[in-house]
């Protein structure tokens, strides 16, 4: 019934405040400057989540397990990142391999980079913990960051090139220094160091300059680093490579840090647009070869097209299956930009 002391129009006895008929339900349409009710849309099932890439005779499938440690919980089993500057575009991606995966094993590749604002340049580093070392997740990822800090500071003093090999000795001091910590505050040896952190590691700078930009890279240990041509498709090693046509040896001995030899193994490049430089652990070189298989087509393709891949596909990328690869995959990838310039 109408509340007291207020009129509603064509209300009556038995109606309904509004003068609709005892029940409470509206006419079937709208009255006269009403708009008509949307229609909503029907609700479109969730596209099915992203099936593992297959390259040839895939690995088995399973569930990946969790991680156990004392360090696990800082080492997703994926992660990713990406970026633009003026000059340069960024991607890098790692990803646990299937051994780790079954094994309850963290995944020990790591990678960062990092702009170095007042030059504009780029830092980067890719490290893989060697398997046998008892905490090689915590010496990968503590190289990667230690190794970009001292670039970042270095750069600081000196915008000019750089001491690779005294970054390398730097972030050599920071395995040392975890080790330390593990022995009490004794100087451990050599072998004690790499007993527990032993990692490989690839890093650089790439400077920007008037006609794009200069990459120098150093490296400790087995990871390796390409130039790709976008074009062609074709894949150019920048270090000696384990599986290269061009290896007369064949050899799976790495020099790991804390070791860092002198002379430092070094590359310098000069990518122009329609070229990307790549840096990844062997997780990733193995499976590539020389490039002119089916995983070279599948990373040209996609790292070729008009855009660079997002973050997360090139990491979708990464975790292709395919048969007795099953390591630990980390790859980085700069792209410079046409027409870039440094400001």
């Amino acid at each position: 019934m109408p509340l007291p002391g207020r009129h509603v129009p064509g209300a009556g006895p038995g109606d309904g405040l509004g003068g609709f008929p005892s029940g409470g339900f509206a006419p079937a349409g709208p009255g006269p400057g009403i708009p008509a009710r949307p229609t909503v849309p029907p609700i479109v099932p969730a596209a099915p989540p992203w099936q593992r890439l297959t390259v040839g005779e895939p690995g088995p499938e399973f569930e990946a397990r969790p991680p156990v440690g004392p360090f696990a919980y800082d080492c997703p089993d994926t992660e990713c990142d990406g970026w633009s500057t003026p000059q340069l575009t960024v991607r890098f991606a790692s990803v646990r391999g299937a051994k780790h995966r079954y094994y309850r094993q963290p995944r020990q590749d790591a990678a960062r980079a990092a702009v170095h604002e007042p030059t504009g340049s780029t830092v980067f580093a890719v490290a893989d913990g060697v398997s046998s070392a008892s905490h090689a997740e915590l010496g990968a990822a503590e190289a990667c960051r230690a190794a970009v800090r001292r670039m970042l500071s270095l750069l600081s003093r000196q915008p000019g090139p750089l001491d690779l090999r005294e970054v390398a000795q730097h972030a050599a001091a920071r395995l040392r220094e975890l080790a330390r910590r593990d022995t009490g505050g004794r100087e451990p040896g050599p072998g004690e160091v790499a007993d527990r952190y032993a990692t490989t590691l690839v890093f650089g700078v790439a400077y920007p300059d008037s006609t794009g930009c200069a990459v120098d890279i150093g490296r400790i240990g087995d990871s390796g680093a390409w130039l790709l041509d976008l074009a062609g498709g074709t894949y150019r090693a920048l270090f000696e490579t384990k599986t290269g046509s061009d290896s007369t040896v064949v050899s799976n001995e790495v020099h790991p840090l804390p070791e860092v030899p002198d002379p430092l193994p070094y590359a310098g490049v000069r990518p122009v647009p329609g070229q990307a430089v790549l840096i990844g652990t062997d997780g990733f070189g193995d499976p590539l070869g020389d490039g002119d298989g089916p995983v070279g087509a599948l990373f040209a393709r996609n790292l070729g097209a008009a855009e660079p891949p997002s973050p997360p596909w090139l990491a979708h990328l990464l975790d292709f299956s395919k048969e007795t690869f099953d390591d630990d995959r980390t790859l980085l990838a700069l792209w410079p930009r046409s027409g870039a310039a440094a400001p």
